[in-house]
């Protein structure tokens, strides 16, 4: 992202707030969110750090995020539409094992922590022992419907599904944190949306049509550009950030000519690049001709019994949830005025295209933007495309 922003700055338009996307559709990675809510939402009075629970013992950490989170979006005139992860492909499935690796590595070093009461680590190893299970997923979509918003079950990955129902004009953009949604070919990227009021970050929205206008380079070249900074369907080149594999991949062409160019022993035993950009250009996603969004009036009833009876919520702030859904039904209905006078048109002249042998930054100080500081070495390390 930091990328982009310096690289290609016309198609980054920063965004004031959330009622810009007043009775807008968006689509939002549903597994992303529950990630967070079970890492964030926590109840440390106990200082074991654990997730939110029922009179059960059952976990309720996703019902109480999704549920807030979804009545703040709608409180701004946003319609979610949320999409659900799918089969993971096979091509994933090294990821996957890596990333259940450090999720038991991680349960080992918890159970020492909590023997040795260090609050710190255990706050850390909880975390990298999250998962979300197949019914917290199933219980997050019965929460949704209830409150009348639609749920899209994804084939595969849920960042494939959003894209091409933003590709094919069923929603206005991707609401994702995973800068891969842009690889897999959304129209519209909707950065920080969810964190913006907590966080007081600033809510950015990328136009993949003026990135590859700005950037000066064909989609398949942008798949590959984002190969070569690091996805999770094929191993990882070291040493090459995004600075470094649009340089390369400006100068060679295709990642075929750029590992003509490289040295053997940079090149890992199974980089299987043709792989991954035939699933980022073919990912099974649903079919768009069949899909027709309605947001149906919310099941209160049901939606009381499921809060209250099945998760113990208290009638009270059950009662208060109800009201603000009853007063945000009313707002997703509004438009803004964009939706009347449209955007302003962006116009990229051929001094605005990105160089890669200018300075760096330089393209953003030509957009009349200020400079940011520089990035510390760490921070220059990450900035992977795909999750």
């Amino acid at each position: 992202m930091k990328f982009l922003q310096d690289a290609a700055p016309k198609a980054v338009r920063e965004i004031k707030g959330p009622e810009a996307y007043t009775g807008k559709l968006l689509a939002i990675d549903a597994s992303m969110c529950l990630y967070q809510f079970m890492i964030m939402i926590r109840d440390n009075r106990s200082g074991s750090y654990q997730n939110m629970t029922n009179e059960d013992g059952q976990v309720t950490s996703h019902i109480i995020g999704m549920l807030s989170r979804t009545l703040r979006l709608m409180e701004n005139g946003i319609k979610p539409v949320y999409v659900f992860d799918g089969k993971p492909p096979e091509l994933k499935l090294g990821e996957l094992a890596a990333r259940r690796a450090k999720r038991e590595d991680a349960d080992q070093k918890l159970k020492l922590a909590k023997e040795a009461g260090d609050e710190e680590a255990i706050m850390k190893n909880t975390k990298l022992t999250t998962r979300v299970t197949r019914e917290q997923n199933e219980q997050t979509k019965k929460l949704l419907r209830l409150m009348g918003v639609p749920v899209v079950e994804a084939p595969s990955e849920a960042e494939a599904t959003c894209a091409a129902l933003c590709r094919d004009g069923k929603v206005y953009g991707s609401a994702t944190e995973d800068a891969d949604c842009l690889t897999f070919g959304t129209a519209v990227l909707v950065r920080n949306l969810m964190a913006a009021e907590a966080q007081k970050r600033q809510i950015l929205e990328v136009s993949l049509s003026l990135v590859l206008e700005q950037l000066n380079i064909t989609m398949t070249q942008f798949i590959d550009f984002c190969i070569l900074s690091g996805c999770d369907y094929c191993d990882t080149l070291k040493g090459i950030g995004p600075s470094t594999a649009i340089k390369l991949l400006m100068e060679h062409g295709s990642i075929e000519k750029v590992l003509e160019n490289l040295e053997p022993e940079k090149i890992p035993q199974n980089f299987d690049y043709g792989a991954a950009r035939d699933f980022f250009i073919e990912c099974e996603a649903v079919d768009t001709s069949t899909v027709n969004f309605e947001f149906n009036e919310p099941d209160f009833e049901g939606l009381t019994k499921f809060l209250i009876d099945e998760n113990s919520f208290s009638a009270d702030r059950v009662e208060r949830y109800m009201d603000r859904l009853r007063k945000a039904k009313s707002r997703t209905k509004q438009q803004t005025l964009s939706s009347f006078f449209g955007t302003p048109k962006v116009e990229i002249k051929d001094s605005d295209k990105f160089d890669p042998k200018k300075r760096k930054g330089a393209a953003k100080a030509k957009a009349g933007q200020k400079r940011p500081a520089p990035a510390n070495a760490n921070a220059a390390k990450r900035g992977r495309p795909c999750k």
